[in-house]
């Protein structure tokens, strides 16, 4: 027989009374591993059987860490008193310190609760911010990114007002808390930054920037949106600045940043189309094609160093890529002596050896500076063709060695093979000739050998006696 169990939590409890076996629910199975077929797959090593080192994605916190201090040994049931002003202050023991806590310290201890109590927290954390005290409302902007981790209601529309507060101090809470709180609420924070962005304000507008820049972690589409309205701004200054974001987003921000990138290329101000066009090594990474109309743009741009970018991205891009290798071999007529050298310096990576060759002779008929030229005349030099003796030798295959058997039979017939000289008969192998005794007139030296003359294989295996020919000379007598 058997008995079902209450539904809960799409789990089914199934119970047999049979004696023969019971079903067991699916989160036990979860929690005990039975589940075998749901293991993460892990690449391995057909060789040795060891997991294969792949490239692990980052992984960004986007959560808000809370932070410690004093507070944090006020008892849970003093806190909302405190926070809402109902007990003046709480005496409490934190590191071996007596502290004496006021109401600022009770706002600022309302990031511990959650569940049901959230609720009480979020209330009396919207009545501080109501607060004449400066010291209360900078608590309370302190405490406002761990609260709208569980309840945002209405607190972004505080932080907004509070960022035009008169208390200097209040300002700048406000303006640390848009920096915590951007890369985690982009949707709630996106008019809010980009008013701050534009702040005349220094301390404002850097922690704007710092906002944005942490955003790009988390959400990169956000940041493209942020740009494309920076990039038409009157101000450079903002426009270089948003440009500057360009490399941050490139590999994961899509074609949206293609487009950014385009119209960074077109700006009139050189400083930007420079920041932009540095980004063009990373994007030849991950998109060639895409990098490779860039950098042909780059490349007949007024400025030199928008031109040397283009010339990096080319080295970046694959060398079997054809637009690629005219745009090199463009560059390497260019104007410019800078873009001329890094083109030379690619044409080796570009073409094999006869067509560089032959490129080279081409270049050198209108090139005037003394270094390129050097490089060329290197590229053009075959060592083969006008190398010296001992280089041309030198690309040559070893002769083979001869057999240690051959070289026994043919000095056994009285020849020499190589340069080595014959042994005398009953000597072994490595032994030197005895020393002549002292006062002993030393031995006359051996008359110059003739002309040395190689040995055939024919003439070691004795192939070399001449036959007589037996086949008639002539047809008459063949007949």
């Amino acid at each position: 027989m058997c008995v079902y169990s209450e539904h809960r939590s799409k789990t089914l409890d199934l119970e047999c009374t049979c004696g023969a076996h019971r079903f067991i629910g699916y989160e036990l199975l979860r929690r005990v591993g039975g589940l075998i077929m749901a293991r993460e797959y892990i690449a391995r090593d057909p060789r040795t059987g060891l997991p294969l080192n792949v490239k692990k994605t980052k992984h960004v916190d986007k959560t808000i860490v809370s932070e410690t201090g004093p507070w944090v040994s006020i008892s849970d049931a003093d806190v909302l008193p405190l926070a809402l002003g109902e007990i003046a202050s709480v005496d409490t023991r934190y590191l071996d310190a007596n502290h004496t806590h006021d109401r600022s310290a009770g706002v600022r201890a309302l990031g511990r609760f959650s569940g049901r109590r959230i609720h009480d927290a979020h209330a009396a954390l919207m009545i501080a911010f109501e607060q004449d005290e400066g010291d209360i409302r900078v608590a309370a902007l302190q405490v406002l990114p761990e609260i709208a981790i569980r309840k945002s209601d209405e607190l972004f529309d505080w932080l907004s007002v509070l960022l035009d507060d008169e208390d200097t101090a209040v300002q700048q809470a406000a303006s640390r808390c848009l920096t915590l709180t951007s890369p985690v609420f982009p949707s709630a924070v996106e008019t809010i930054l980009g008013n701050e962005l534009r702040s005349s304000q220094k301390t404002r507008s850097e922690a704007a920037w710092s906002g944005l820049y942490a955003l790009c972690e988390t959400w990169p589409e956000v940041v493209v949106n942020h740009v494309d309205t920076l990039l038409l701004e009157d101000d450079a200054k903002l426009r270089r600045k948003a440009a500057g974001l360009l490399r941050r987003v490139v590999q994961r921000g899509g074609s949206p940043v293609w487009d950014l990138i385009s119209w960074s290329l077109n700006d009139i101000d050189v400083e930007v189309r420079r920041i932009a066009a540095r980004t063009l090594p990373s994007l030849a990474k991950r998109e060639s094609r895409i990098a490779t109309v860039f950098a042909e743009r780059a490349m007949v741009d007024e400025d030199s160093k928008v031109r040397l970018s283009g010339i990096k991205a080319l080295q970046s891009i694959d060398t079997d890529h054809g637009r690629a290798r005219e745009l090199v071999v463009k560059g390497a007529r260019s104007k410019d002596i800078q873009v001329r050298k890094a083109c030379v310096e690619l044409l080796p990576r570009l073409f094999g050896d006869d067509v560089l060759r032959t490129m080279a002779i081409d270049l050198l008929k209108t090139e005037t500076d003394a270094k390129i030229i050097a490089s060329l005349n290197e590229m053009m030099f075959d060592v083969s063709m006008d190398g010296t003796e001992a280089q041309k030798n030198a690309q040559l295959a070893p002769t083979p060695a001869v057999p240690a058997i051959d070289r026994e039979v043919a000095e056994a017939q009285g020849k020499q093979v190589g340069l080595q000289p014959i042994r005398p008969s009953g000597q072994p192998d490595g032994e030197q000739p005895p020393k002549p005794a002292d006062g002993a007139p030393p031995p006359e030296a051996p008359g110059e050998p003739g002309a040395y003359r190689a040995v055939s294989q024919d003439e070691m295996m004795g192939y070399t006696d001449e036959f007589e020919d037996e086949e008639p000379e002539t047809d008459d007598e063949y007949f």
